[in-house]
């Protein structure tokens, strides 16, 4: 079955001619892929972000119009290369075998659980981290305290008694 399909892909960056020079790269790539006919590509030039705040980005996309005829490899794409937005054009249904749709769907599992898995270990690490800088923060604050107590204890005139003896 033939599948014609848009994708979008964007890229923000600097400088402009290397945001385009890569998405260009990008799209190379993905013409390069056995089953894959890219029958148009269109990067267009970059601009730079209108964003509070933001200086110096630039950003661009290339809309990527192809023909396919495994429906495996249009998820493969859209899971690996992370398009912003895909667009079946035809045919306008699609039929196809349980297997297949099972297959889709655990490679998607699988890739949902890797970044599952890269999330929770960079939830711990951020943790552990937080956790030493807390200790740091507490060892520098016990010698700051340290340092002002022997500071005071030196400057401290002493008292004279001001008893009169008789």
């Amino acid at each position: 079955m033939e599948i014609k399909a848009l994708f979008i892909f964007e890229i923000m960056g600097r400088p402009p001619e290397h945001i385009k020079n890569t998405l260009s790269a990008l799209v190379d790539k993905l013409g390069e892929q056995k089953g894959i006919n890219i029958i148009r590509k269109e990067i267009h030039e970059p601009k730079p972000v209108e964003k509070e705040g933001v200086k110096n980005f630039f950003t661009t996309f290339a809309e990527v119009e192809l023909i396919s005829d495994n429906l495996s490899l249009i998820f493969d794409i859209a899971l690996n290369m992370l398009p912003s937005h895909v667009e079946i054009l035809k045919p306008k249904e699609l039929e196809f075998k349980n297997y297949d749709l099972s297959s889709i769907v655990s490679n998607l599992c699988v890739k949902i659980h890797k970044y599952d898995e890269i999330s929770k270990i960079s939830l711990m690490e951020k943790n552990a981290l937080i956790g030493k800088l807390n200790e740091a923060y507490e060892k520098i604050d016990n010698l700051e305290k340290g340092i002002k107590g022997k500071a005071k204890k030196k400057t401290k005139p002493k008292k004279k008694s001001s008893k009169k003896k008789k």
